[in-house]
């Protein structure tokens, strides 16, 4: 008798805890301004996060919070790096060429004049020379590519160092 006493009273409590989520998105969604509904999905999903009281922010009381985004002193730097995931703010960057190698298979191993090295990761064939400028943007599902503005062909490349 116990048990079906605790399993109604933890139904009820669900409910209630469901119907309170479901009549704040009502309330949310009856805001007219974009703003004041998009702050209020975000209250409403941060208490619902963090599983506190959920009370919507009333509308009109705009107060939007600018979190700030610190970027390293050199983007390039990190540009292309998998560990890191600040770059993201940068899609495209111009490096110079400072050394070209070639490994067993006749990927392009590339070194560039600050210190990054590119290498091939397709089998298509691609003329570059010591000295050159060239550009390395991101590409689909993180990869990236490597051309060069006065020619139409690219190479799919990943970052070594």
């Amino acid at each position: 008798m116990r048990l079906r006493w605790i399993t109604a009273v933890a139904i009820l409590v669900s409910a209630n805890a469901t119907a309170g989520i479901e009549q704040q998105l009502s309330a949310c969604a009856a805001n007219t301004d974009k703003l004041d509904r998009l702050i209020c999905y975000d209250a409403l999903a941060q208490k619902v996060k963090t599983k506190g009281p959920a009370t919507p922010p009333v509308a009109g009381a705009a107060t939007v919070a600018a979190v700030p985004v610190t970027l390293p002193a050199n983007i390039e730097d990190e540009f292309g790096n998998l560990k890191k995931e600040k770059a993201d703010a940068i899609e495209k960057i111009y490096l110079e060429v400072a050394s070209i190698k070639k490994d067993p298979y006749g990927a392009l191993k590339l070194s560039f004049t600050n210190g990054q090295v590119w290498k091939q990761t397709d089998g298509r064939r691609f003329k570059v020379k010591v000295n050159q400028s060239v550009f390395i943007e991101k590409a689909a599902l993180g990869s990236f590519i490597l051309g060069s503005d006065d020619r139409n062909s690219t190479i799919r490349v990943k970052r070594l160092k």
